[in-house]
């Protein structure tokens, strides 16, 4: 393995960490309504298991409340009952064909249960960021060690991936405190 292919696997697999951090965040419920909150349930939809997405349209009717519109008629009820029981503490309400599912206001206890969840979440990516580096750098001193490259070489490569490291853990950091501050914003 190459020099370069190295330091860029690396910037791949970090990127893919922080795309996988920001999809964990968009399922902590904040007060707001937001469809990404339901776009990860599944719906049986005539025995096979389904994406929300697959058998319905998502909206949001105000702040406070995602509009779910099944396709077909039948499919009303096994929605409703799966937005139910998909253990997000939502009460869906029927309408004719659309489904009202109202966000209710977050406590003040809630919301700091959701902040340390936030921040465990962002720690768990920085520590797989920093497990990339180290890795990284695992490759770097092999292609050393079998002379492919030279010592500066290593060293300065060390510094790109730890500028790189540095860079995304400060990215977590920020996607951390905007979604700390969004929880918190009453």
């Amino acid at each position: 393995m190459a020099l370069n292919e190295v330091i860029s696997n690396t910037d791949q697999k970090m990127i893919k960490s922080i795309e996988s951090f920001k999809g964990s965040l968009s399922k902590i419920r904040t007060g707001r309504a937001h469809t990404g909150l339901l776009e990860h349930i599944l719906v049986d939809y005539y025995g096979n298991p389904t994406s929300l997405t697959q058998v319905a349209n998502l909206g949001l009717a105000d702040a406070r409340t995602i509009t779910v519109t099944p396709w077909e008629k039948p499919m009303v009820a096994v929605v409703e009952k799966a937005i139910r029981d998909a253990d997000l503490g939502l009460n869906p309400s029927t309408q004719g064909n659309v489904i009202r599912v109202p966000m209710p206001a977050l406590t003040e206890e809630r919301r700091k249960e959701l902040v340390k969840l936030v921040k465990s979440e962002g720690e768990d990516a920085k520590i797989a960021i920093r497990n990339l580096r180290r890795d990284a750098n695992e490759g770097l001193k092999k292609l050393s060690k079998d002379k492919l490259i030279s010592e500066d070489d290593e060293r300065k490569s060390q510094d790109v991936v730890q500028k790189s490291t540095d860079k995304f853990v400060a990215e977590v950091d920020k996607l951390v405190q905007d979604k700390e501050k969004e929880i918190m914003t009453v």
